[in-house]
């Protein structure tokens, strides 16, 4: 997945809404009306909620081979791990490194302060 793409999953789990449906998915294939009696909300709203997720790839949908209006939904692994994966990267700790002021009124107290522990050696 692109960069992009990854970017749009994270502002897609920022509603604490879709984060509960993925926490309930996480735990095995659910269907619609299984959202409502966990979450307690009108079907409707889950329906919108499940969207986004399916539409960033975070939920995978499959219909019952018997009846065609039931659906299920199923985290996307790959993209999960994708996600996973890039926040492991980018949060990585020791991708800090420090770095001295180049710029504004500190630097030039720095750059002083250098010069005159220079001068005293």
């Amino acid at each position: 997945m692109e960069i992009n793409g990854l970017i749009n999953c994270i502002k897609v789990l920022a509603d604490p809404t879709r984060m509960k449906l993925l926490d309930l998915i996480k735990h095995g294939t659910q269907c619609n009306c299984e959202f409502s009696d966990a979450l307690e909300l009108p079907p409707n709203l889950i329906s919108h909620h499940l969207r986004i997720l399916r539409k960033c790839g975070l939920v995978e949908t499959e219909k019952d081979p018997l009846d065609a209006r039931w659906v299920y939904y199923n985290i996307n692994k790959k993209t999960f791990i994708e996600l996973r994966e890039f926040l492991y990267e980018f949060l990585d700790p020791a991708e800090i490194q420090p770095r001295a002021l180049s710029c504004g009124p500190s630097s030039s107290l720095l750059a002083m302060a250098e010069k005159f522990s220079n001068i005293k050696k």
